[in-house]
């Protein structure tokens, strides 16, 4: 079999834990370059580990992710001129192809998915692991915000459902539609981050959580325990994930999203004018 070179993530192995970090600081981790394919190649390979039992996410820099890589992305109204609805629908399904792979690779992970939120998170970076990981933990200076209506898109991978079961209907209408913003202490007090640690040392303090409960508890256990979870949840955070790449692609087949962010351009460069 042909090897795989990791280009955007970093990936090791400390004893029982497995880490895959996003490597992408100078864009803010933003899901660029080979971030995506590097880390479904990532979660496969840690999936056949033979001895660890978490696996933990993160990233590099000041930020988690900041989502989709705006400026290395392919315009939203590609082939608007020369397609049609159906034919432009068809061409951003094929287009989340990727996502929808990494997504159920991630909710069938066998070992226990651990998300260490080093610092913000906005757009994908905010909703896609958030509402399927099995253990939150944060840094004190992480948020989380979405800014999906505003562009006229659609809550992606899921999140729409994933985040009404953890926090609610109201709260998750609140962060998804409205796009409010939530601090961390939100996020603990609403049961969405385990555990808060320090900003400096945050990944440090991250693998001496996890080795500390290595120590008291069995990891076989803790592996079965996850598993016992998500048999009743698995089949609804896969469909999920369906719904909502079919509901996204809808959207921007309209060519409202398009629009939308050319508005949302216009208003920035003018206010940049201004202040010359």
């Amino acid at each position: 079999m042909v090897p795989y070179h990791y280009t955007d993530i970093k990936v090791e192995v400390k004893g029982q834990i497995g880490i895959i970090k996003f490597n992408r600081p100078k864009s803010l981790n933003s899901f660029g370059g080979n971030l995506l394919v590097d880390t479904l190649h990532a979660v496969r390979e840690l999936e056949e580990h033979p001895t660890t039992v978490f696996t933990v996410l993160t990233g590099e820099g000041r930020f988690f992710s900041a989502g989709a890589d705006v400026r290395g992305s392919r315009p939203l109204d590609e082939g608007a001129d020369r397609l049609t609805k159906v034919q432009l629908k068809l061409a951003h399904l094929e287009r989340f192809s990727l996502v929808i792979e990494l997504l159920k690779s991630l909710i069938d992970h066998k070992k226990v998915f651990v998300l260490a939120l080093n610092g913000p998170g906005v757009g994908g970076g905010a909703a896609w692991f958030q509402g399927i990981a099995d253990i939150v933990l944060a840094a004190e200076n992480t948020y989380l915000q979405v800014p999906f209506n505003s562009l006229a898109l659609v809550p992606e991978a899921g999140s729409a459902t994933n985040f009404a079961r953890h926090i609610g209907v109201l709260r998750a209408n609140d962060f998804l539609m409205f796009g409010r913003k939530l601090t961390v202490q939100e996020l603990e007090s609403w049961g969405l981050v385990n555990r808060v640690f320090p900003v400096e040392g945050f990944h440090d303090s991250v693998v001496q959580f996890l080795e500390k409960q290595l120590e008291i508890n069995d990891g076989a256990s803790m592996m079965e325990t996850k598993r016992l979870q998500n048999i009743p949840l698995r089949g609804e955070r896969v469909l999920a994930v369906y719904n909502a790449t079919d509901a996204l692609s809808e959207r921007l087949a309209s060519g409202a999203p398009a629009a939308r962010f050319k508005s949302k351009k216009a208003e920035l460069e003018a206010k940049s004018k201004s202040r010359l």
